[in-house]
């Protein structure tokens, strides 16, 4: 498995996560707790999914270099 697939498989979890800290915080609004690490919670996953997200928006951009362009 090359590095682009491990990013690929590492973002699907990485939403995942995020959706279900996502989850979470709304159950907690509708109980209505006031407990603020739940609502942080979510951008736990959000950081690496940005970065993981960008890396993959990026590459069909970098893989072009040196090819001529119809």
């Amino acid at each position: 498995m090359n590095s682009n697939m491990w990013v690929r498989q590492i973002h699907r979890w990485l939403s995942i996560a995020f959706t279900l800290a996502v989850i979470a915080n709304i159950v907690a609004l509708t109980m209505q707790i006031q407990a603020t690490w739940i609502g942080l919670m979510a951008f736990v996953p959000l950081i690496p999914l940005l970065a993981t997200g960008l890396y993959l928006f990026a590459l069909p951009y970098l893989g072009r270099g040196s090819e001529a362009r119809p």
